[in-house]
C-alpha cells in the first residue's frame, strides 16, 4: 500500500495539544523543532503547506498555573489569550532556522461559514502560499464561546481543507491510528490501515475525548476525514512522534490510518457549489463571454458583464444568464453587486481606477464557477 500523501501538492498538518504541549507540561520546543525541520523537507520536495496548532489553551493554562483544563468560559478565554503568545514566538523561531516565513492566523468557524469572509480567508492563504509562508492557523479561542465548547482544530483542518482546495490533511495525534476498538481497554482492537473517508462503519470504532488536554478524540477526526473528504482532500491519521513521520509519508510510506476520498478535489467542490448553494442574484452575460465560459474554460470576467440584478455582496452565489435569459452557470462572485455594477463592461486593468482597490482580477474565478 502507498501513501496518500506522495502525489498531494498542497497539505494541510494539523497538530493535536497533547503533542504541541508534551502531555501539557508546557510547549514542547523539541518536537515543534522537529515538525518544522520536516515541513521544510516537505517545502523543497514542492508540496505547500498549511499548518492547523491546537495547543493555545493548553499552553496558557500551564502558564497560568492551572492543574486541570479549566472549565469557565472566561478561564478558558484567558487561557487562550496568554498561550497564543508562546505557541506563535516557537513556531516563528523554529521555522525560521530553516529560512521559512510563518503567518499567524486566527479563525473560528464563523469565518468560514460567512461567504465574504469565507473568501477573503481564501484569498490570505493562498496568497501566502504564493509568497512560500507556512500559514499557522488556530481557532480563535479568545473571542468566541462555541469553538471552546464544542469546536476542534480536527473540524477546523478539514474547512481549511476545503478552504485552500488541499489535496490531503494529515492528522497527527498520541495515537498510532484509529483502531476497531479502544487499544487501552480492548486488547482484541485490530488496527485500521486503510479505510475509505465517511464509512459509517468508522464512526462506530471511535471513542469520546482522547485526553484531558484538547476537545477532541478519534471520532473529531474520522468526522474530519469525511468533511475533507467531501471536498476531495484524502486524509491521514498518524502518531506524531513516528520518525520522521511527514517526509516518510511524503516518499510513499504507509503510517498510520489513510482514509481515501473517492472525488476529485474540482468536482467535489463544484458539486458542493452545485447541490447547497442559493443565489443571490444575477450577471448578465454577453456572447463573448458564454464562449470564455462555455467553450475555452475561462474565468468570468467584468468586461463581459453588461447587467446586474439583485443585490449581493462579496462572496455570495449569483446566476450567469445570457442574452436570451438562459442559465449559463453559477458561482461565488470577487464583487458585491454594487461594486459589479461599477466595473461591467470594464477589462480587469481598470478595476483599480474605478474602486480603489482589486479584490480579484476575475469577476468569479473558473474554479468557483460551476457550469449548468
Amino acid at each position: 500500500m502507498q501513501s496518500l500523501i506522495q502525489n498531494a501538492k498542497r497539505l494541510i498538518i494539523k497538530v493535536g495539544s497533547s503533542l504541541v504541549t508534551n502531555e501539557g507540561r508546557g510547549l514542547d520546543r523539541v518536537a515543534i523543532a522537529n515538525w518544522a525541520q520536516q515541513i521544510a523537507s516537505l517545502r523543497a520536495m514542492g508540496k505547500e503547506v498549511v499548518l492547523v496548532s491546537s495547543g493555545a489553551i493548553a499552553e496558557g493554562r500551564q502558564r497560568l498555573g492551572f492543574d486541570t483544563r479549566p472549565t469557565g468560559v472566561h478561564e478558558l478565554q484567558a487561557c487562550a489569550a496568554v498561550g497564543q503568545m508562546g505557541l506563535a514566538q516557537i513556531y516563528e523561531t523554529s521555522f525560521r532556522s530553516h529560512d521559512l516565513g510563518t503567518a499567524q492566523i486566527l479563525l473560528t468557524h464563523a469565518d468560514l461559514a460567512d461567504r465574504e469572509r469565507y473568501l477573503n480567508a481564501r484569498s490570505t492563504l493562498l496568497t501566502l502560499l504564493g509568497f512560500g509562508i507556512v500559514p499557522v492557523i488556530n481557532e480563535n479561542d479568545t473571542v468566541v464561546t462555541d469553538e471552546i465548547k464544542f469546536g476542534d482544530n480536527d473540524t477546523l483542518g478539514a474547512l481549511v481543507a476545503n478552504l485552500v482546495e488541499a489535496d490531503a490533511l494529515i492528522i497527527l495525534t498520541d495515537q498510532q491510528g484509529l483502531y476497531t476498538a479502544d487499544p487501552r481497554k480492548n486488547p482484541d482492537a485490530q488496527f485500521v490501515h486503510a479505510a475509505r473517508a465517511g464509512d459509517v462503519a468508522l464512526e462506530a470504532m471511535a471513542g469520546g475525548a482522547g485526553s484531558s488536554l484538547g476537545s477532541g478524540g478519534m471520532l473529531t477526526k474520522i468526522l474530519a476525514a469525511k468533511r475533507a473528504a467531501r471536498s476531495g482532500a484524502h486524509t491521514v491519521i498518524a502518531w506524531g512522534r513516528e520518525e520522521n513521520v511527514l517526509v516518510r509519508l511524503a516518499n510513499g510510506a504507509a503510517l498510520g490510518t489513510q482514509l481515501r476520498s473517492d472525488m476529485a478535489p474540482l468536482a467535489a467542490r463544484k458539486q458542493w457549489m452545485m447541490d447547497h448553494l442559493q443565489t443571490s442574484g444575477q450577471v448578465m452575460l454577453d456572447a463573448g463571454a458564454v464562449i470564455k465560459l462555455r467553450e475555452e474554460g475561462k474565468s468570468l470576467l467584468a468586461i463581459g458583464v453588461y447587467d446586474v440584478k439583485g443585490e449581493f455582496g462579496r462572496g455570495a452565489v449569483v446566476t450567469c444568464i445570457d442574452e436570451t435569459g438562459h442559465l449559463i452557470a453559477k458561482g461565488l462572485i470577487n464583487y458585491s453587486s454594487g461594486d459589479t455594477r461599477r466595473i461591467m463592461r470594464r477589462a480587469s486593468s481598470e478595476i483599480e481606477s474605478v474602486l480603489g482597490f482589486v479584490e480579484e482580477p476575475e469577476l468569479i474565478h473558473r474554479d468557483n464557477l460551476v457550469l449548468m
